[in-house]
Protein backbone atom coordinates (compact mmCIF):
# COMPACT_ATOMS: atom_id res chain seq x y z
CA UNK A 1 0.00 0.00 0.00
CA UNK A 2 1.57 3.47 -0.78
CA UNK A 3 2.00 5.80 1.74
CA UNK A 4 -0.28 8.76 1.07
CA UNK A 5 -2.87 6.07 0.98
CA UNK A 6 -1.96 5.06 4.68
CA UNK A 7 -1.96 8.34 5.72
CA UNK A 8 -5.05 8.88 4.34
CA UNK A 9 -6.78 5.52 5.80
CA UNK A 10 -5.18 6.51 9.36
CA UNK A 11 -6.36 10.43 9.13
CA UNK A 12 -9.90 9.08 8.19
CA UNK A 13 -9.93 6.92 11.09
CA UNK A 14 -9.34 9.47 13.31
CA UNK A 15 -11.73 11.70 11.82
CA UNK A 16 -14.60 9.30 12.11
CA UNK A 17 -13.84 8.73 15.54
CA UNK A 18 -13.22 12.25 17.02
CA UNK A 19 -16.40 13.79 15.50
CA UNK A 20 -18.82 10.36 15.22
CA UNK A 21 -18.87 10.93 11.58
CA UNK A 22 -20.95 8.95 8.83
CA UNK A 23 -19.08 7.68 6.21
CA UNK A 24 -21.17 10.36 3.76
CA UNK A 25 -19.83 13.44 6.17
CA UNK A 26 -16.73 11.76 5.98
CA UNK A 27 -16.28 11.34 2.07
CA UNK A 28 -17.43 14.63 2.03
CA UNK A 29 -15.07 16.29 4.26
CA UNK A 30 -12.03 14.64 2.47
CA UNK A 31 -13.23 15.20 -0.92
CA UNK A 32 -13.86 11.45 -1.73
CA UNK A 33 -16.42 9.06 -2.77
CA UNK A 34 -18.55 7.01 0.27
CA UNK A 35 -17.01 4.19 -1.38
CA UNK A 36 -13.49 5.15 -1.13
CA UNK A 37 -14.25 5.70 2.47
CA UNK A 38 -15.61 2.58 3.34
CA UNK A 39 -12.98 0.33 1.77
CA UNK A 40 -10.37 2.39 3.77
CA UNK A 41 -12.03 1.93 7.24
CA UNK A 42 -13.14 -1.69 6.23
CA UNK A 43 -10.20 -3.10 4.50
CA UNK A 44 -6.88 -0.77 4.66
CA UNK A 45 -7.51 -0.03 8.00
CA UNK A 46 -8.26 -3.10 9.27
CA UNK A 47 -4.15 -4.14 7.90
CA UNK A 48 -2.86 -1.19 9.11
CA UNK A 49 -4.13 -0.60 12.65
CA UNK A 50 -6.14 -3.08 14.65
CA UNK A 51 -7.23 -1.28 17.45
CA UNK A 52 -8.30 2.09 15.45
CA UNK A 53 -10.31 -0.21 13.28
CA UNK A 54 -12.18 -1.56 16.61
CA UNK A 55 -12.79 1.65 17.79
CA UNK A 56 -14.27 2.97 13.93
CA UNK A 57 -16.08 -0.04 13.56
CA UNK A 58 -18.15 0.81 16.43
CA UNK A 59 -18.75 4.39 15.76
CA UNK A 60 -20.06 2.96 12.41
CA UNK A 61 -22.12 0.30 13.82
CA UNK A 62 -23.73 2.90 16.35
CA UNK A 63 -24.47 5.45 12.81
CA UNK A 64 -25.91 1.88 11.39
CA UNK A 65 -28.43 1.49 14.05
CA UNK A 66 -29.53 5.35 14.01
CA UNK A 67 -29.92 5.36 10.13
CA UNK A 68 -33.25 4.69 10.49
CA UNK A 69 -33.91 7.97 12.84
CA UNK A 70 -32.28 10.12 10.89
CA UNK A 71 -33.89 9.53 7.50
CA UNK A 72 -37.37 10.35 9.68
CA UNK A 73 -35.67 13.44 11.14
CA UNK A 74 -34.91 14.70 7.02
CA UNK A 75 -38.16 13.76 6.04
CA UNK A 76 -39.65 15.68 8.28
CA UNK A 77 -37.29 18.81 7.61
CA UNK A 78 -38.45 18.60 4.14
CA UNK A 79 -41.57 18.47 4.71
CA UNK A 80 -42.00 20.81 7.43
CA UNK A 81 -40.16 23.48 4.89
CA UNK A 82 -37.24 23.87 7.46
Amino acid sequence: MQEYIQNRVLEIGNYIIEHMATVRSTAKKFGISKSTVHKDVTDRLYQLNRSLYADVHKVLEQNKSERHLRGGMATKRKYKGE
